[in-house]
């Protein structure tokens, strides 16, 4: 009998090796590693969410007939052995894992590699697109796969709307007042097996000497796939119509806006992009759905979660540890809930962080990563707490978005410039500066915005490598013509220090 073995980011029965399952012939291993759970300190949803989704697709494929093997491991590598010692299968088979790690493991192992099917653009195909390239940018990706999938494309070969990229519409502010206009995600009731999980969770941790952050689940995540598909419909019919405008807006009302929230589901195989992608299509074809919003959501599938699956293959494993600007701070006590801090956008975010395990990507980016990047922080030692605490981690997601997009780290393989921006920007894009004790406005000073501080001291320490930048030389210039350039750099050595102790 041949065994298929399934990691806990592939549960979907169109997946790879288990596409062409037979329940009289095959036989399903799926692995639950203790030593997994003690790398690292999981946030209490992230965990609850990848365990429990193992287990119900365990069911599932037992109610469909197969004979399933569930086992409890101290590793991966430990379970599988132990299941070739008990059930010596004729072949084991299983699907490519989205992690570099994860393929080293299988390839040091008498196993069948099947070729993963989980993205619409294999690394390979990404690779092959890229060699002769000088340079390779998003938006020429971007409209490649456009063009070779067929999404939102006239007849004519031509996209519809007569633009490609729909992004200056999708830029806009939160709307002023108290008023909620966004959908509530969909809730469902949690059973005796989350239940069950969440005992099992606290026990083993306590047992390898990991350890959990956050709150308990409520049934904001599905963990199944017919309640994944149950949201993603939930998205396209009441949400996606919404979702262009305020797409980078940021308010402290509302912790999700018109975001999918659908990127944990794709990243362990409940939803696959394609259905997800149709979807959308579907909808702006019956003129449900307007252009910019259905256009901005494609491209965050086709376009950079695809980039960043593929780039991620094509760097590694050397870009683990790229450095360029030599961060090597600890990550702030304010972001590990070892301290609370006075900043309202970074305790917004926080807030949020620990009680849904999410933050949408202009909050990463431009609050969690833009301050981490200001103040220093080690740029691996970021990338495994992102990985860790949010409910869509994974390495090939956080690696690229984190040490190329928010850190900068790898001196602009990913990103032209850093994407760095003092409290101006967040005031511009979130309702958080009206009520934060510190003023945006201010560089220096005990009542100083940390972020304009860290900003401007940021330029100033990295003026010979930025002032080089076209995208950014025109601030570091600015940046040479400050008066208080001194008081700056005196400050923002201060802030790192109340920083690292928890203490703005």
């Amino acid at each position: 009998m041949r065994t298929i073995w399934v990691l806990g980011d592939q549960l979907n029965r169109r997946i790879g090796a288990l596409a062409d399952a037979d329940p009289g012939t095959d036989r399903i291993l799926l692995v639950e590693s203790l030593g997994k759970l003690a790398s690292k300190r999981w946030h209490r949803q992230r965990a609850h969410f990848v365990i429990t989704a193992m287990r119900r697709f365990a069911i599932e494929l037992t109610a469909a007939g197969f004979k399933v093997d569930y086992r409890h491991a101290d590793s991966l590598r430990a379970g599988l052995l132990e299941h070739i010692a008990e059930f010596a299968p004729e072949v084991v088979t299983a699907t490519e894992p989205a992690s570099w790690d994860g393929l080293e493991l299988l390839g040091g192992l008498d196993i069948t590699i099947v070729r993963t099917n989980q993205f619409l653009c294999h690394y390979d195909e990404l690779a092959d697109w890229a060699t002769g390239r000088k340079s390779f940018k998003l938006e020429d990706f971007y409209r490649w796969q456009r063009t070779r999938l067929g999404y939102l494309m006239d007849h004519d070969g031509e996209p519809v709307g007569g633009r490609w990229n729909f992004d200056d519409e999708n830029r806009e502010p939160p709307p002023k007042g108290d008023v909620n206009p966004w959908a509530d995600p969909q809730i469902s009731q949690l059973d005796d097996l989350d239940r069950q999980v969440l005992a099992d969770l606290e026990h083993a941790t306590e047992k390898c000497g990991g350890g959990l952050w956050g709150a308990e689940p409520d049934g904001t995540w599905a963990t199944s796939r017919r309640g994944a598909l149950s949201r993603l419909r939930h998205f396209v019919d009441k949400v996606l119509p919404q979702f262009g405008p305020h797409e980078d807006a940021m308010v402290q009302r509302s912790w999700h806006l018109a975001h999918s929230v659908l990127s944990p589901y794709m990243n362990i195989g409940l939803l696959l992009p394609g259905e997800v992608c149709d979807a959308v299509q579907e909808a702006y074809n019956a003129g449900t759905v307007p252009i910019n919003s259905a256009e901005g959501f494609i491209r965050q599938v086709i376009g950079w979660r695809e980039y960043v699956w593929g780039v991620y293959w094509l760097w590694m494993p050397d870009y683990r540890s790229s450095n360029v600007l030599g961060a090597d701070r600890p990550v702030p006590p304010a972001f590990t809930g070892a301290a609370v801090t006075e900043m309202n956008c970074v305790s917004s975010c926080i807030s949020a962080l620990h009680d849904k395990a999410y933050n949408h990507h202009i909050q990463r980016l431009m609050v969690l990563g833009n301050l981490a990047m200001l103040h220093g922080v080690d740029p691996w030692d970021m990338t495994d707490w992102m990985w860790s605490h949010f409910i869509d981690g994974a390495e090939w997601v956080m690696l690229p978005n984190v040490i190329g997009m928010s850190q900068w780290a790898d001196g602009g393989k990913m990103a032209t410039k850093p994407y760095a921006a003092g409290g101006n920007y967040i005031d511009k894009m979130s309702d958080y500066c009206g009520n934060c004790r510190y003023d945006r406005k201010q560089r220096v000073g005990n009542d100083a915005c940390p972020f304009t501080t860290l900003y401007w001291d940021f330029l100033d320490r990295h003026h010979d490598r930025f002032v080089k930048n076209a995208r950014i030389a025109r601030q570091v210039r600015a940046s040479e013509r400050l008066s208080d350039l001194p008081a700056v750099r005196e400050r923002a050595v201060e802030v790192r220090r109340l920083l690292d102790a928890g203490q703005l």
